[in-house]
């Protein structure tokens, strides 16, 4: 049996996942406009790309650069399962030049097969992200930018440092008052880069060098300080969860829990015997 199943973002439609699951399908020779990146889940897949031919184990990471000629199948009897993810290059392109790849054409990757277990562990995140419905704008461009970090690391391209003058040290506290007064909206990294009159990705890399913590991860931060403080007051969970900026109660305690051990809930209770 063979099932294919498409995903596409639904905060800012920047990327597409596929979950497949195939026993006796085999794709003909073929070329993708986007970065593909893929993380084997069962069995083995076997293809052909960069005039060779690739046997991808469980846990393999699959990276066709755009235009890249590729097929594949399964290489055992066992049936096939596997995630890939579709990102075009004018996505990842800002995201690459934030990281200090300044060159016009887009970056390759040499190999087609890697062991990345950190890359596939944020291929994997996306997924789970996406498959949950309940995630936030800034959530799944930072699980993008997390990836395209990973990536360009394989292309050989060295990351320049920068150095930050007062001037920026001030934009940038000027955006952490942005996300300060904005938490309850779904605000993305867009909007609070504009607050610090900076292009997106020269910011996100500013703002993690700055305070050694990404816009995603301080803005998380923040909502979690924040529900905790509305939960301490006695406020019920779904409130909490709105009023703090997150997608819903689902997302709160999901995000809660990885920081204090306890869902809200159990938290409240504890708390206020």
């Amino acid at each position: 049996m063979n099932q294919f199943q498409y995903i596409n973002d639904k905060t800012l439609n920047q990327f597409t996942l596929l979950d497949a699951k195939m026993t006796d399908f085999s794709y003909s020779k073929h070329a993708h406009e986007e970065y593909s990146l893929g993380v084997t889940l069962q069995g083995r897949q076997d293809f052909f790309c960069q005039r060779a031919f690739h046997k991808s184990p469980s846990g393999g990471v699959i990276v066709f650069n755009p235009d890249d000629i590729h097929d594949g199948q399964s290489g055992v009897t066992e049936h096939l399962e596997y995630v890939m993810l579709y990102v075009h290059p004018d996505e990842f392109t800002p995201m690459f030049n934030a990281l200090g790849y300044t060159k016009n054409a887009a970056p390759r990757v040499a190999c087609p097969l890697l062991n990345d277990p950190v890359l596939a562990q944020q291929i994997l995140a996306l997924k789970q992200l996406t498959h949950s419905g309940n995630y936030t704008r800034i959530d799944g461009e930072a699980a993008l930018f997390n990836i395209a970090h990973s990536l360009i690391k394989h292309t050989g391209c060295a990351i320049d440092p920068l150095s930050i003058s007062s001037k920026k040290d001030t934009l940038l506290l000027k955006a952490k008052d942005y996300i300060m007064a904005n938490l309850a909206n779904d605000i993305s990294i867009d909007d609070i880069a504009a607050a610090a009159t900076m292009s997106k990705y020269h910011f996100i890399r500013l703002f993690n060098q700055q305070f050694g913590i990404t816009p995603h991860q301080y803005v998380l931060n923040c909502r979690i300080n924040q529900a905790r403080k509305y939960i301490e007051s006695g406020l019920s969970s779904s409130r909490v969860a709105l009023d703090a900026g997150f997608a819903d109660n689902s997302h709160l305690n999901r995000h809660f829990k990885r920081i204090f051990g306890l869902t809200p809930k159990q938290y409240q209770r504890q708390i206020s015997r």
